[in-house]
């Protein structure tokens, strides 16, 4: 009797699935409240801002998924997906990924409310894709074992002799990070040479200082904070987020020569099944109470203008010197001078 009982719900189920299967896609993708993020974005911040679209919209309480993984990851998975998407938004990734995702038709073109105060600069102008916030990238260091005048000041001053074994690098492939950092090192000699020879040149000799290749960001800052290694290349935002928030013995020197002011994005994937959701995420992403609290706690770097509201300390203080890159041309070799990189220098210690 209980297996008949069974059988019922069984039965039930199937229409249930067949009706739903015969509804339009889009009818289908709003049938569940659901949101599936991939993001490359910290933790801590993640989990701040799903707290606030839960509590904004309960209905989605407890549904919103999030993949974290390496901003060049989330790239690859989406492009591998794209003939059956299953992410609804793409957070955390560089402008030469976005850029490139907006050419494959990986992105939804959109107009939400906030598109006009985003830059021209900082998205695209196909609305497929805005800037969230700008990451400075910057030499970091362990502030027990260095002094902040004994640390590297530039970047060619990592290529010190003295700095060899002391030097831990975040594993580059799966990072837009590294891909960004790497691709600034050769790009500043390409605008003169028309060639990446003196950038490649320049990666061995980091190499030849490199004592290891982090596997992920814990491990990278698990290596400074014990001394595994004392410097570091990364984003000004996780730096002050482990510095300030986690009391690691990090602290950082933008480059005397300018830092790549990274342009960080968010997106709708093309395709979405939560188009609804994903929306109304990017709407709170973008709200002025969330970019607040982002820029106070999270040390975030907004695209779009505070308005009237004074800027926090840190970020009132802070002096970055952009470091002048083609950006378009990065983008387009990018995949290029990572493969060479990976392929021809990676752990050959200068050779």
């Amino acid at each position: 009797m209980v297996q008949r009982h069974r059988s019922g719900w069984v039965a039930a189920g199937v229409i249930l699935l067949a009706l739903l299967l015969a509804l339009p896609t889009g009818s289908r993708a709003q049938a569940t409240n659901t949101l599936i993020i991939y993001t490359a974005r910290d933790k801590s911040i993640f989990d701040y801002v799903v707290a606030k679209f839960e509590e904004r919209y309960p209905e989605y309480k407890g549904n919103v998924q999030v993949l974290n993984m390496g901003a060049q990851q989330v790239l690859e998975r989406i492009r591998a997906e794209k003939a059956n998407p299953q992410a609804d938004i793409w957070w955390g990734g560089t402008q030469q990924a976005f850029v490139l995702g907006s050419q494959e038709g990986l992105l939804q073109a959109i107009t939400p409310s906030f598109a006009s105060q985003v830059p021209a600069a900082y998205k695209a102008s196909n609305g497929t894709w805005f800037g969230e916030i700008l990451l400075p990238e910057v030499i970091m260091y362990n502030s027990q074992a260095l002094k902040p005048n004994e640390a590297p000041q530039d970047w060619d001053a990592l290529l010190d002799p003295k700095w060899k074994g002391k030097i831990v690098i975040r594993a580059v492939a799966p990072s837009g990070t590294m891909h960004t950092i790497f691709d600034a090192m050769i790009a500043r000699f390409y605008k003169t040479d028309n060639s990446p020879n003196r950038g490649y040149d320049w990666l061995r000799k980091l190499d030849a200082n490199t004592k290891e290749y982090a596997s992920d960001p814990t491990t990278l800052y698990l290596d400074i904070a014990r001394q595994t290694g004392l410097v570091t290349v990364w984003d000004l935002q996780d730096i002050l987020i482990e510095k300030e928030q986690q009391k690691l013995p990090f602290d950082f020197v933008i480059p005397k020569s300018g830092a790549p002011l990274l342009v960080d994005g968010v997106g709708e994937v093309k395709g979405a099944k939560h188009a609804r959701a994903a929306e109304q995420f990017l709407e709170l992403l973008f709200s002025p109470d969330v970019r607040l609290a982002l820029t106070a706690e999270y040390y975030q770097i907004p695209t779009t203008p505070m308005g009237s509201t004074p800027q926090p300390a840190w970020l009132r203080n802070l002096k970055i010197k952009a470091m002048d890159l083609p950006w378009d041309l990065m983008a387009t070799h990018d995949s290029e001078w990572m493969q060479y990189w990976d392929e021809n220098i990676k752990g050959k210690g200068g050779r």
